[in-house]
């Protein structure tokens, strides 16, 4: 998002962050609620542009998106209509901002219920059990297959056994990818579940599983350099050969074998 668009967000995150914390339970209803008027807004783009248009009065804007959610969860209403009044740089904008809000809800549900570390510890499972899965990932992003087709794929793969938020944000990933891919989505959620934690998350490719010592290490190391606490997600590919590639949100430190070679050919060429 753009400079307006990150403002406008960010305002509605700050009012209404506190009230989905507070609502329980209930921060579900109004992330599936939101979920639903993301769907709408991408199923239509004469919608997305009218709800979108800052030319609009918000009082205009705020009635017709009250007329869409009738019968919805007053507080999903109210955040709702603090969207549309809002200015974004983009259509599509408005639409992103509500889906991040509708994982909010949902993740604020888990947090409420403590199980928000266990949702967080099974995307990330998932995410790793996909790294060598190109046809499963191929499939859950391929809008040629029914949505409901992917959501039911991805309830066969997760059980019963899952957490029903990681179950709700999985499925929800997979019904309505919006052109991303799924793990991509996934880690998108688990930006936000770290930063509900007040922690960084640093994503680690190495070529052979880290030591619990080696990991509590590499945490403390990378909290000194971020300046906050940091939740390290450890990936093994034996690609690498050896050495370590740290990527924490868009900043990546790449010191495995491959990259030092790389780095020795382009001098070599250069």
């Amino acid at each position: 998002m753009r400079g307006t668009s990150r403002a406008s967000l960010q305002a509605a995150e700050n009012r209404f962050a506190p009230v989905l914390r507070a609502a329980g339970g209930t921060a579900r209803t109004i992330g599936d609620e939101l979920f639903a008027l993301v769907d709408a807004l991408d199923g239509s783009g004469s919608l997305s542009r009218t709800l979108a248009d800052p030319s609009l009065s918000p009082e205009a804007k705020s009635g017709l998106v009250t007329r869409l959610l009738d019968g919805a969860d007053p507080r999903t209403v109210e955040i709702a209509q603090m969207l549309v009044g809002s200015r974004w740089s983009a259509d599509a904008d408005l639409a992103h901002a509500a889906e991040r809000l509708g994982f909010l809800g949902l993740l604020s549900s888990a947090q409420s219920a403590g199980t928000l570390e266990r949702v967080e510890a099974e995307l990330f499972s998932i995410t790793r059990a996909l790294a060598g899965q190109r046809e499963v990932r191929r499939y859950l992003l391929d809008d040629a297959y029914p949505a409901q087709a992917r959501g039911e794929l991805v309830e066969r793969l997760l059980g019963q056994q899952s957490d029903p938020i990681t179950l709700a944000v999985a499925r929800r990933a997979a019904v309505a990818p919006r052109g991303r891919r799924y793990v991509t989505t996934l880690n998108h959620v688990g930006d936000v579940i770290a930063e509900l934690r007040s922690m960084e998350v640093a994503t680690v490719v190495a070529a052979s599983p880290l030591t619990p010592t080696q990991t509590a290490r590499l945490a403390d190391l990378l909290g000194r350099a971020l300046g906050r606490a940091v939740q390290v997600n450890v990936v093994v590919d034996p690609d690498v050969v050896g050495g370590l590639r740290v990527q924490s949100g868009p900043d990546v430190i790449d010191s495995t074998v491959l990259s030092r070679l790389a780095d020795a050919r382009r001098q070599l060429a250069g």
